[in-house]
């Protein structure tokens, strides 16, 4: 009768394990790469998305507007805001009646935006 011993082991030869060795490598690389393309690929869709979010966020400068009255008879003028403005400053004589202007208002013209329906 021939008995085996229990505690023999299986030896795996050494070309297969290098084999093993090598599959794996390249897989940690390619994982690594793969890692790499995803980062650059959504850095590059984050930043697309940054620009074209830009363009539709450009502000317009709306203009200041001063208003000015005459306080004897209620004559009107509106203009540009300059330097210096500031409400009940008195100006220049009235061209009808010869009182002293003032400065009644200053405010931003607010103009009303489009509306575009999505479809």
């Amino acid at each position: 009768m021939s008995t085996r011993s229990s505690s023999t082991a299986t030896k795996i030869s050494t070309f297969v394990f290098m084999i093993v060795l090598v599959v794996m490598a390249l897989a940690l690389v390619s994982f690594a790469l793969a890692v790499n393309a995803f980062a650059l690929a959504l850095s590059t869709y984050v930043l697309l998305q940054s620009r074209r979010r830009m363009t539709t966020m450009k502000t317009t400068i709306t203009p200041i507007m001063t208003t000015i009255q005459c306080r004897k008879c209620d004559f009107k003028n509106v203009r540009e805001f300059q330097r210096g403005d500031y409400v009940f400053k008195e100006l220049e004589k009235c061209e009808k009646c010869d009182d002293k202007k003032i400065i009644t208002a200053i405010y931003k013209e607010v103009k009303e935006k489009e509306k575009t329906f999505p479809f």
